[in-house]
């Protein structure tokens, strides 16, 4: 009975260890959730404001001559794919590949250090992806779509939709969707089409980098999440656990205390 005791200290022991580690983790994702989703609700306004001004411009009529709104065939797919630096964030990293399995003939680039060891990349902290970062690979990303090297560019992110709720999708950038023309255009100068084709890249760059940030804020929220699930379980555990110890114990007691008074009686013979 005594190793029976010995091996549940040695449990118990173990996991108050590993509760601390998911308490402490925990308390880091919290500390970081308020900045990601500040720099998420900044991207996210940014993003839309360029978004305007890539559909006005993409609405005159002297813009539809853009490479950049040149429809192909999608058999060349480009995919930014955007997932943490480190796991233990429940199924974050998880969805992501997931969802970039079902495009085999993609090619990827990744962002985030889990994402370049998935797909044999130098390692890219998606933490801290700046967006001189972003722009040096839209800048490539454009020029190779203007050339004609791939026909459809996209970035698997994962969507914020609360702090209990993020979802791994595509966002499609390449080519940029062709508008309506518009009858009250403003006038711009020196033309439509050369400041299409010099947005284009501000635009691409811009994207891929919100959408890193709201990855990251995703990343946090579902860190945070999973944490606070293994708290709870462990503590549960730490709960039985002791339960079960403490019988243990008190079974070894009665054992030993039986064992004398059997012995006190034998002498007494």
């Amino acid at each position: 009975m005594s190793g029976n005791t010995k091996s549940l200290r040695i449990r118990i022991k173990s996991v108050n260890s590993t509760m601390q580690l998911t308490k402490a983790m925990g308390l880091v994702a919290s500390s970081k959730i308020r900045k990601a989703n500040d720099a998420m609700a900044k991207g996210r306004e940014y993003i839309k404001t360029v978004e305007d001004a890539v559909s006005l411009l993409s609405s005159c009529t002297e813009a539809q001559l853009s490479p950049y709104l040149t429809k192909r065939s999608p058999d060349r797919v480009r995919l930014v794919v955007i997932a943490g630096d480190r796991g233990l964030a429940g199924g974050y990293n998880a969805n992501v590949f997931r969802l970039a399995r079902s495009f085999p003939g993609a090619e990827f680039f990744p962002i985030g250090k889990r994402a370049c060891e998935q797909f044999g990349a130098e390692p890219d902290s998606s933490e801290h992806f700046s967006f001189d970062q972003a722009s040096l690979l839209a800048q490539r990303l454009c020029d190779d779509f203007r050339d004609g090297l791939y026909d459809a560019l996209g970035i698997l992110y994962t969507r914020y939709h609360s702090i209990m709720s993020q979802e791994a999708e595509v966002k499609w950038i390449l080519p940029l969707e062709k508008k309506g023309e518009s009858l009250s255009s403003p006038v711009f100068e020196p033309d439509p089409l050369t400041i299409l084709n010099r947005t284009v890249c501000e635009y691409v760059a811009g994207v891929i980098c919100a959408c890193a940030k709201e990855s990251f804020a995703c990343e946090v929220a579902s860190r945070k999440i999973a944490m606070d699930s293994a708290e709870k379980n462990a503590k549960q555990m730490l709960d039985d656990l002791s339960l079960e110890y403490n019988r243990a114990r008190q079974s070894s007691i009665t054992q030993e205390i039986t064992e004398i008074i059997a012995g006190a009686g034998d002498d007494r013979r």
